[in-house]
């Protein structure tokens, strides 16, 4: 995998990151694997769940060899938007139709994950800038409100943290009209976080080997056999933490995860009272309804962050890239619309990362082979919800019993229905928001 290629200038002069504009890539890496290693347990990938992982087992007396082809924290886990969500991925009333059983234990799942989170970062003492403002649901038009407001009563009648709050009363800018306030988790710097996560690996018990990349892991009695670029691990049980990188292993089940490209772009710097006027008074993270949603955020640097909107798919293999032009314009496009007397604020940076979208929106983990276990908690939550995950894959490994939050999650059987994330349909969902937002604005 490429670990950084060249920036740019792209669009309107906003400079292009191959990497995260959250924070600077590191410049020392922990070995690749030469030769051959011998261990309890091999995690291959070193994302949020990975290294989740690893630190679990590492701390339940596990010998542990964690794997990855970048350095940890490279891919998404640094990439993302920085929302601890304690929220499903997918519309609450598609979700109670499909899963109206488990509902009420997937959104415990989602809340408990949150305060995992969070409880984690104050255990390992990470310098993320975390404000636990909690995040809104927010409407952009009298037909999205209606809809947020039914959805509020969904997930309160199934357990979940939440409240309808009026717009302009709960502090949102004006063109946001009300939406479902998530009480539990807030707002953070991923990069900072995901690396913050990598150096509490590198300090602990774990044999971490970076750019070292998987290319076969092969069952094998009494264990399992990871065979990577420049050597051989043998191990009891083999963890696959790949997340959106998952097609790219054989082992993986099939459909496991479609991989899919967000952007995120960000502005220059604005003094507090333009962002104030806008009546955007509560650092509060906001997320619309839309079918592929758009994410809007202030950050500690008096700039305001960005993204989704418009979502692309991976023909060929997945690395290093920049964000299309076309999807930058559209952001830009979209943020002018939503805050249109910032007009005059120039965009600064764009960047973007693959994320995992599974064919039921939901986090799930189980065995892929025998002794070969996988755990996916992405969708757009996966900053919350992996670290959670991974952690509850090591508990079950080390021995405990499996916790009723990876029961809620857990697939008995490795078999996925086909993935609904392709080209097409992604184009479809984006033109059916942009003619939904002309109509309204007609209709305003």
């Amino acid at each position: 995998m490429d670990d950084v290629a060249a920036s740019g200038a792209g669009f309107a002069g906003v400079t292009y990151s191959a990497f995260s504009g959250w924070a600077d890539r590191p410049s020392q890496f922990a070995p690749m694997l030469e030769g051959e290693l011998s261990c309890d347990i091999a995690v291959v990938g070193g994302g949020y769940a990975g290294m989740a992982a690893a630190l679990r087992l590492a701390e339940r007396g596990a010998d542990v060899v964690l794997l990855e082809s970048g350095f940890c924290g490279w891919g998404g886990s640094s990439r993302n938007a920085g929302y601890l969500s304690n929220a499903l991925a997918g519309d609450p009333q598609l979700l109670r139709t499909l899963y109206a059983r488990r509902l009420p234990a997937l959104i415990r799942y989602a809340d408990r994950a949150a305060h995992f989170t969070e409880e984690l970062i104050g255990r390992l003492a990470l310098d993320c800038d975390y404000e636990a403002t909690g995040n809104v649901i927010a409407a952009v038009s009298p037909g999205q409100l209606r809809r947020t407001k039914r959805n509020a009563e969904i997930l309160r009648g199934a357990g979940a943290d939440v409240e309808f709050v009026e717009g302009r009363d709960f502090g949102l800018p004006a063109t946001f009209l009300g939406g479902v306030f998530e009480r539990a988790g807030g707002l953070l710097n991923p990069g900072k976080f995901a690396l913050g996560l990598r150096d509490a690996l590198l300090a602990s018990g774990v044999r971490t080997h970076e750019r070292t990349a998987v290319r076969a892991i092969e069952p094998q009695a009494p264990g399992a056999v990871v065979s990577t670029t420049g050597g051989r691990v043998r191990a009891e049980r083999v963890v696959l933490a790949t997340n959106a990188y998952s097609r790219d292993l054989a082992i993986a089940p099939r459909w496991l995860a479609t991989p899919v490209w967000t952007s995120l772009v960000e502005t220059e710097p604005l003094a507090p009272e333009r962002l104030a006027a806008t009546g955007w008074t509560r650092r509060v993270g906001i997320i619309t309804p839309h079918t592929i949603l758009e994410n809007y955020r202030p950050t500690p640097r008096g700039t305001i962050m960005f993204g989704t909107r418009r979502l692309r798919t991976a023909p060929g293999a997945l690395g290093a890239r920049e964000p299309d032009d076309a999807v930058v314009a559209d952001l830009v496009r979209g943020f002018h619309e939503r805050f249109p007397s910032l007009g005059d604020v120039a965009p600064r940076r764009a960047w973007g990362g693959w994320i995992a979208m599974t064919s039921s929106l939901l986090p799930i983990a189980g065995e892929a082979a025998k002794n070969v276990f996988y755990a996916i908690g992405c969708n757009g939550h996966g900053l919350a919800q992996s670290p959670y995950l991974g952690t509850l894959l090591a508990d079950r490994l080390a021995g405990d019993r499996t916790h009723e939050d990876l029961a809620a999650v857990w697939r008995t059987r490795p078999r996925f229905a086909p993935p609904v994330f392709s080209a097409p349909a992604l184009h479809a969902a984006w033109t059916i928001d942009r003619v939904s937002d002309r109509f309204q604005r007609r209709r305003g």
